[in-house]
């Protein structure tokens, strides 16, 4: 008889991570998993496109939670979370990366005595204002099972005394990215509908609390981005948030800035691969520009991908040049989710 794992997602990062284990958890003797999404990110561009395109399974629970602030928010996850729960009386938690869906989904899980299984454990910006580094540290802390995608969260986690059952399974989000690419080769190229040319236009997201909800931030990031643009095309993929806050403090976009609607995972990535650069505040889009061996300039103060900028694919915007360039060995290569599907087996056993 199957052992019923419960998964929670609720962002853009979540789905697609969810995807390549989902795929695999379909073929497992050992594993039922019953999905639940939070609806963190609810409309058809941010959710239900990546389900689509991905060909993850229909959640087996929605609980539509979106919209409000971050008490409200997990608040109610958490009590939705916690009845699915104790309806289904699995055997294991799954979270993935640093939401508040992850927080509620571990800590509903903990106060049950749930083993809790985090995937992308150990990451540290070591930026307490910033509500993901919270979100990461404390479902760490009520894990069970902490899988890593680099060496340095495995340190990480050692330097807060979490060792055991910490294993290094390299990055799923990889995994991803190719098989993303691959899909993106079937398709009619998305570089050619936005009028643009390979490797003449650069990319840029922006989306993270800090930086759209201070008109300071979002100005400074605008016109530092247009500054080192020059006459090159960008194109900004639009956020609900940042469009909201654009609005809001009546800031005007440069006409070097073309916009469009939040993109699927496989249009994101055939932009990424034949973009120049590209310019963000999202931790995940930081890697996948290297998996496509792609420089990367990341909007803020400090990243929980130092292994990008210690590898000179990536820096910080108010850093003025990059470290020596050098392939990075820690992300795996393309089987990390093939090896968090063992590690799950194996510690369920």
């Amino acid at each position: 008889m199957k052992k019923t794992l419960v998964t929670v997602v609720g962002a853009r990062p979540q789905f697609v991570k969810a995807a390549t284990l989902s795929r695999l958890f379909a073929k497992s003797s050992v594993i039922e998993e019953a999905l639940v999404h939070t609806g963190q990110h609810f409309d058809a561009s941010m959710s239900q496109v990546f389900f689509d395109e991905l060909e993850i399974p229909k959640p087996a629970h929605s609980l539509e939670v979106h919209g409000l602030p971050h008490g409200a928010m997990t608040g109610r996850m958490l009590e939705g979370i916690e009845e699915i729960l104790l309806a289904k009386k699995p055997v294991a938690m799954l979270v993935y990366g640093d939401t508040n869906s992850t927080l509620a989904g571990a800590l509903a899980a903990a106060k049950l005595s749930i083993p809790v299984i985090h995937i992308e454990a150990g990451l540290r910006s070591f930026n307490r204002a910033m509500p993901e580094e919270i979100n990461r540290v404390m479902t760490d802390h009520l894990s069970s099972l902490l899988l890593c995608p680099t060496r340095e969260s495995v340190r990480n986690l050692a330097n807060e005394g979490i060792t055991r059952n910490v294993h290094h399974i390299g990055d799923v989000m990889y995994d991803a990215a190719r098989h993303a690419l691959e899909l993106a080769k079937k398709r009619p190229s998305i570089v050619d509908a936005h009028g643009l040319a390979l490797k003449s236009y650069m990319l840029a997201t922006i989306h993270r609390q800090e930086n759209t909800d201070s008109k300071e931030n979002l100005s400074a990031i605008i016109t530092y981005i247009a500054k080192e643009a020059g006459d090159m095309q960008v194109l900004l993929p639009l956020h609900p948030r940042t469009k909201k806050m654009l609005a809001q403090f009546g800031i005007a976009l440069p006409s070097i800035m073309k916009v469009c609607e939040p993109l699927g995972f496989v249009d994101m990535h055939g932009l990424l691969a034949g973009a120049a650069c590209v310019y963000t505040d999202s931790g995940g889009v930081q890697k996948e520009a290297y998996f496509h061996q792609v420089p990367c300039v990341t909007l803020r103060n400090e990243t929980e991908w130092v292994e990008t900028i210690e590898h000179g694919w990536n820096r910080l915007w108010k850093t003025p040049d990059y470290q020596p360039r050098q392939p990075i060995t820690d992300y795996g290569s393309g089987n990390a989710a093939s090896e968090c599907v063992r590690q799950i087996e194996a510690f369920l056993a």
